[in-house]
Order: structure tokens, then C-alpha cells, then sequence
């Protein structure tokens, strides 16, 4: 495992960004392979693009815990494949519609809506082959928590959870703590799950710590995304900004203004950065990317 004391942070994450891109393309089929065209559209979707802040987080946690770098590859490849996913299918007319992802057109828009479906669904295959594969561990009961936290992360009591909610929130008024459970689900729910797995080795300790610490910068995360629609251009952001005010959404901003949605930001970061305090600099790249996740936007 590279030192992570001895290098900066932007160059140990670009690092493991180079890293994860590696074990992604690694991991997906090769274009070669029948069917081509879905095979083509999973790499196009899933390769190339993003900051990889689920991967980074899951290999930040990893080096506070020390996990074994086997477990923390296939757990930071699994999550980079359930969030490309997510984002195939959020794009689609379906969903929130939206012609644009990082930078580039969406799937359903460079191939089509019916290989985009199904780009999503063998995605999320994928991810569960990737932490299922015998040679990981030889402890079948770590392997099968590993499975398990993916799996609640990514299904109706997480991430596709928070989406059905925001589908049907859409025009309508929602409280502060109605808007966080939806976030804490869609959002939150697979951001928790990288630092989860990364932590795979660690006491109990530590594990209640990053919990405490994800639970905090995943909120941060959404309302930081919030703050970057309505003051970010599309160029910026890498998809279309605006979208969830013309779209009659409910956001932090919408609810609490600009200003108070910054500050309620600011005070999720303090609160994540605040659960690492008894790790001292073994925490340095958890608290790091949390410097990261709010620089995005101020």
C-alpha cells in the first residue's frame, strides 16, 4: 500500500484515481466480446470520467484501517460500478432526464434508451460478481458482509430507495428532515457503504467512527450538489445546470436559501470531521476528502 504520509493529497488521489481507472478496465468486458454494443456502452459509461470521491473514501478508509488491499480494490470497483450505474438510469427521459454526464452525452444519448436500461442492469451485476469471486477472502462471513452492505446500499432501503422518494417529491413542499432522509438513501446510503468497506478490518472502534464521519459527509455531499446547480455552470458541473430547479425539485437551497444551505453544509463537515478526532493523522486522507467534497463549490 502506497504511503500516504509521504505524498500530498492531490497526488496520492490522483494516484488511486489512475488506480481504480486501471482495475475498472480491468474488471469490465472488453468490447470484443459479444454483445459488442452493450459491452461498449458499459465502458463508455463507466470509464473516463468523474472524481471517483467513492473510491477515494473507500481507499481512505482502508489506510485508517488497514485493510487488506485485495478486499479494498474489489470494494472501491464495486461501488465506482453501482454509482455508474445510478447515473446511467438517473439520466434516462425515465428518470430526471438529462442529456448530459460528465461532460459528455448521456448513455441513452450516445447509444439508446433500451442498451442504456440494460448498461444499468449489467453495471449492478457486475459489481456483485466483482466482491463475489472466491478468491477475495477465506473468510466467507467478511465476503458475505461485504455483499450484504452493497447490497442494502443499492437497493429499496438505500440508493433506489432515495430515488422512488425524489421521483415523487417532485412540486411538492418537504421538510429539512423529510429532504435529509431521501439524501441519506440516495445519496448517502452508497457514499457510507465505500467507507464501510474500506473499513472492513477495522475495531469497532473505528468502524462506529466512519460511520459517524459518512453518515455526516454524505449529507455534505448533497448539499454541496444542491449549491453547485444553482451556482455552477453546466460546463463546470459536467451535466446540465439548473436541471433541479426547472425540474420543480425540492433541494437544501430551495428550502433553506442559499446562504443557510451553505452553512448547514459547513456544519456537516465539521460534524464528519469531528468523529475522525481520535485518529489523529491515521484519519489525514478521511479528513482530506472532506476538505475535497466541500471545496467543490466554496
Amino acid at each position: 500500500m502506497m504511503n500516504s504520509v509521504a505524498i500530498d493529497f492531490s497526488a496520492w488521489a490522483q494516484a488511486k484515481q489512475r488506480h481504480i481507472e486501471e482495475v475498472l478496465d480491468t474488471v469490465l468486458p472488453s468490447t470484443q466480446t459479444s454483445p459488442q454494443k452493450l459491452h461498449s456502452a458499459m465502458r463508455y459509461s463507466a470509464l473516463g470520467g468523474g472524481k471517483r470521491v467513492r473510491a477515494l473514501l473507500c481507499f481512505a478508509a482502508s489506510e485508517l484501517c488497514q485493510t487488506e488491499t485485495s478486499f479494498t480494490d474489489a470494494a472501491a470497483c464495486a461501488v465506482e460500478l453501482i454509482h455508474a450505474y445510478s447515473l446511467v438510469h438517473d439520466d434516462m427521459p425515465c428518470m430526471d432526464d438529462d442529456d448530459l454526464r460528465r461532460g459528455k452525452p448521456s448513455c441513452h444519448k450516445q447509444y439508446d434508451d433500451a442498451t442504456a436500461l440494460l448498461v444499468g442492469d449489467a453495471l449492478q451485476s457486475l459489481a456483485f460478481d466483482v466482491l463475489s469471486q472466491p478468491q477475495l477472502t477465506k473468510q466467507a462471513s467478511q465476503q458475505v458482509s461485504m455483499l450484504s452492505i452493497l447490497a442494502k446500499a443499492s437497493g429499496s432501503s438505500g440508493m433506489a430507495g432515495g430515488q422512488a422518494i425524489d421521483l415523487e417529491s417532485v412540486g411538492k413542499v418537504l421538510t429539512q428532515t423529510e429532504l435529509e432522509n431521501m439524501h441519506s438513501l440516495k445519496t448517502g446510503a452508497l457514499i457510507q457503504a465505500a467507507v464501510l468497506l474500506g473499513a472492513m478490518d477495522g475495531s469497532e472502534l473505528e468502524i462506529i467512527a466512519v460511520k459517524k464521519y459518512a453518515a455526516c459527509i454524505g449529507l455534505a455531499f448533497q448539499v454541496v450538489d444542491d449549491i453547485l446547480d444553482v451556482e455552477a455552470d453546466t460546463s463546470t458541473l459536467g451535466k446540465t445546470a439548473g436541471k433541479d430547479a426547472d425540474s420543480n425539485k425540492p433541494t437544501y437551497v430551495s428550502i433553506l436559501g442559499l446562504a443557510q444551505a451553505k452553512q448547514h453544509a459547513q456544519q456537516l463537515y465539521s460534524d464528519a470531521v469531528a468523529a475522525l478526532t481520535p485518529f489523529g493523522e491515521k484519519a489525514k486522507r478521511l479528513r482530506e476528502l472532506a476538505d475535497f467534497i466541500m471545496q467543490r463549490s466554496f
